[in-house]
């Protein structure tokens, strides 16, 4: 069988890494997208180490030219893209949505959300050569509307804050109008709730693992053909039951 071929930015640390680690063990080429040479090379040693077809590709998500010499370079090498996490992104204390700036507000989209729609862009050409691939943007629960705005739920009890939430959100409606426009091709595109994990995003506070909240991506990036296409799909917070999983509400 033909090596399939995934891209994980974000990729030198904490989920990003757990998932090209996982997807490594699938089987498939796994190319650690990063800003920092230093620590992807680290993480390209550390997987090669486990016998991972791991390679260290630079890249920053939010600039299109880093963007574009990536897919040419994936091109060039593979001459397609099977997987995309698109992975990447960051986590800025805004306060209360009344004392939020819009540079705070900038900040956070130009990763969360553009440059999610500037890497899919890039390599969109190489996924649709592809036989059946697959896209995954790592969203969170705190993301959906739904969720946020139950009184019962758990997010409730959050105190309110405007740059990341409404980033995820923003990625959600990216997510839904992308498989929209890819529906009736081989290419699904899912978002993926991770759950709260303990990363250096939330200065690893969380309740899950890295490695839990991995495979949350992995199983949207391993669908079969008759998997879900425009879903927000992962760890169920508050649900009954430990490890709980299923498809949220946007």
């Amino acid at each position: 069988m033909t090596e399939l071929i995934a891209l994980i930015t974000g990729a030198n640390k904490g989920i990003g890494l757990e998932t090209a680690r996982q997807l490594g063990c699938h089987g498939m080429a796994a190319l650690l997208g990063a800003r920092d040479e230093a620590r992807g090379r680290a993480a390209e040693a550390a997987l090669r180490a486990e016998d991972i077809d791991a390679h260290y590709v630079e890249l920053d998500v939010t600039d299109a030219k880093s963007a574009r010499r990536v897919a040419e370079w994936v091109g060039a090498r593979y001459g397609r893209l099977d997987v995309l996490v698109n992975n990447a992104g960051i986590a800025v204390r805004g306060g209360p949505p009344s004392e939020t700036s819009p540079d705070v507000l900038r900040e956070v989209f130009e990763t969360n959300v553009l440059g999610v729609v500037t890497v899919t862009n890039a390599v969109l050409p190489l996924l649709r050569r592809a036989a059946r691939a697959r896209i995954v943007n790592v969203s969170s629960e705190i993301g959906s509307v739904t969720f946020m705005s139950d009184r019962s739920s758990p997010a409730w009890q959050m105190p309110a804050s405007l740059p990341y939430p409404a980033s995820k959100a923003a990625l959600n409606m990216v997510t839904a109008m992308y498989a929209k426009e890819l529906a009736g091709t081989p290419v699904k595109v899912n978002a993926a709730n991770p759950g709260y994990c303990a990363t250096d995003l939330n200065a690893h506070s969380g309740f899950r693992s890295a490695a839990e909240g991995a495979s949350v991506s992995v199983h949207l990036a391993t669908l079969p053909d008759d998997g879900p296409t425009g879903t927000l799909w992962g760890h169920l917070w508050g649900a009954p039951g430990p490890g709980q999983y299923g498809t949220l509400p946007w």
